[in-house]
């Protein structure tokens, strides 16, 4: 694979930075664990996501915010948008018991509540068409897997692995080929794909000319890039990310 042209590429595009202020509306448990949100406001007006791994900043004020600067300085974490429009937006959070301000936000607030949005500041557009694809990740990175799944032509070679806790954490995704779902059950997160993408062999290869995304835990990033070694995989044609980081509630990934 190494030796072939690949007919697609990953290419950065900025993005103007800007900071909306917006409303929650409605909340919708996929699974006991696993929330979506809709965002609501004027504020959203041009919001937009052109990369399906793009991240942007979620604020959460204590109380009122009568500037940017006080917006900024309110707890923050990073998430994918999910689906958008002129006045809303749609997140998605993994929620497991009360581990922070966000996840207990996304799970607990009232309708009504406000928070800030940031960004994305950048994006990671994949451009052409990728030969085959593998996608893999935990519940923090079934937005971006949503949207690449949408990418993904029919019939094109594909596959897709998503851990989770249990089978009843499991939720629906709408994608060309059937998703397999790892069990962590109560070991490390991570553990049940770093198991899986060691057990990858050159011969498993999904496809020739491969976009291969994989985003979870820190502890995915030295076996995902190894994979990349062992199919031929150009670093720069690849999205190997941890999307948090055990114990460092302020962990952001790399854009």
């Amino acid at each position: 694979m190494s030796d072939l042209k690949s007919g697609f590429s990953i290419e950065r595009h900025g993005l103007e930075l800007r900071f909306r202020m917006v409303t929650l509306t409605s909340r919708e448990w996929l699974a006991p664990d696993f929330v979506r949100v809709r965002l609501t406001g004027s504020d959203l007006a041009g919001f937009d996501s052109l990369g399906s791994d793009d991240h942007m900043r979620l604020f959460f004020p204590a109380g009122p915010i009568g500037s940017v600067e006080e917006l900024r300085a309110a707890p923050s974490r990073e998430y994918t948008p999910l689906a958008w429009g002129d006045d809303w937006l749609d997140v998605e959070f993994a929620v497991h018991g009360d581990e922070g301000v966000a996840a207990s936000w996304a799970a607990k607030a009232p309708i009504g509540s406000s928070i800030g949005v940031g960004g994305p500041r950048g994006s990671a557009v994949l451009t052409g068409t990728p030969g085959s694809w593998l996608l893999v990740g935990d519940e923090t990175a079934i937005p971006a897997i949503r949207r690449f799944s949408a990418l993904i032509p029919d019939g094109a070679a594909a596959r897709i692995v998503i851990e989770t806790t249990a089978p009843d954490r499991e939720v629906e995704i709408d994608a060309p080929v059937e998703v397999q779902w790892l069990h962590r059950g109560d070991a490390p997160a991570g553990s049940a794909l770093v198991a899986f993408i060691d057990g990858l062999t050159a011969a498993d290869a999904v496809g020739d000319d491969p976009f291969v995304f994989i985003a979870a835990e820190q502890s995915i990033v030295k076996p995902g890039r190894a994979l990349l070694g062992r199919w031929g995989v150009e670093p720069a044609e690849a999205v190997v990310k941890g999307y948090w980081k055990r114990g460092e509630a302020e962990y952001h990934a790399p854009h």
